[in-house]
């Protein structure tokens, strides 16, 4: 199973009550967690994406999403082998050959470190302030992700879609990834079947093991995941954020019931009040997985 973290200080969610350490925090924070989580096997960090959130939903959504091309291009600079995930970058906001231009040369500048997750978006206000189209996202989503696929790792792109044309264009640096993995983020039905249909990977977020358990058992899913040449990522967030250091049962519990649905991933957040604690927490929880997860 892949474990993997959200990485705490680039956004602060209301709803996990971010600690005073995290609210006051900066690159070197991000940098030394990312460091500790590569030495102990972790297999990738996540970063967000929104430009700016109106007021009005800041409580809920909270305030601050650090740009995640420069954020994971920094921490790429000083780590190896930890890979960097768009967790997620929103497909409306960008033409496909902007985000391949973005992260290609992040994929090329990391050695072929990059996950590319991707999401259709929810947040209307965000898509009318970017000049962006909100009706009609979801279909122009998956012919941006079928014009991704065509041209990550290719220097002269040909995609003929819905939405796109590409023909006659120099692409380069494109990535060195000439099939990168694409994890698609969402808790919707549409969400799961978009990733089974063209993506990687799910990861969906904000969804309890009921809900999960529910879609993922849905006889169709289940015939469409069996029909996919390649099995599909399938990498959960638990919530709440755990706590292996100061329940190590509960933690491993937790770990269970997720590989026992099926998840061949976790993207994790944890409990934690200093950044010394949370380093803790990480080391806590790779030994559990040790033991838990075969």
């Amino acid at each position: 199973m892949r474990l993997g973290i959200v990485t705490p200080v680039v956004n602060l969610n209301p709803r996990f009550d971010p600690p005073e350490w995290e609210r006051s925090g900066g690159i070197d924070d991000v940098v030394a967690v990312a460091l500790e989580a590569e030495r102990l096997g972790y297999d990738f960090l996540g970063c967000p994406e929104h430009v700016a959130i109106p007021e009005a939903v800041a409580a809920t959504r909270g305030g601050r999403y650090w740009d995640p091309v420069a954020t994971l291009a920094f921490v790429a600079a000083r780590t190896g082998s930890i890979r960097l995930l768009s967790h997620v970058a929103v497909l409306g906001y960008h033409h496909p050959l902007a985000l391949v231009k973005q992260y290609g040369s992040l994929d090329e500048a990391s050695g072929g470190r990059v996950i590319l997750g991707v999401g259709v978006g929810s947040l209307k206000a965000e898509f009318e302030l970017l000049g962006a189209e909100f009706d009609g996202r979801g279909a122009l989503a998956d012919d941006a992700l079928a014009a991704i696929r065509a041209s990550f790792g290719r220097r002269a792109p040909e995609y003929h879609g819905t939405h796109f044309e590409i023909a006659g264009w120099i692409l380069e640096p494109c990535g060195l990834q000439e099939h990168v993995p694409i994890w698609v983020g969402g808790r919707s039905r549409r969400s799961l079947r978009r990733a089974i249909e063209l993506g990687d990977g799910w990861i969906p977020f904000g969804m309890g093991l009921d809900g999960l358990r529910s879609m993922l058992t849905d006889p169709a899913v289940v015939r469409a995941l069996a029909d996919r040449p390649d099995p599909l990522e399938v990498v959960l967030a638990p919530e709440p954020p755990l706590d292996p250091v100061g329940d190590p049962s509960g933690a491993g519990r937790t770990l269970e019931a997720y590989g026992a649905l099926g998840a061949t991933g976790l993207a994790l957040r944890f409990r934690h009040d200093s950044r010394r604690h949370y380093v803790e927490q990480l080391g806590a929880l790779r030994s559990l997985a040790a033991d838990r997860i075969a």
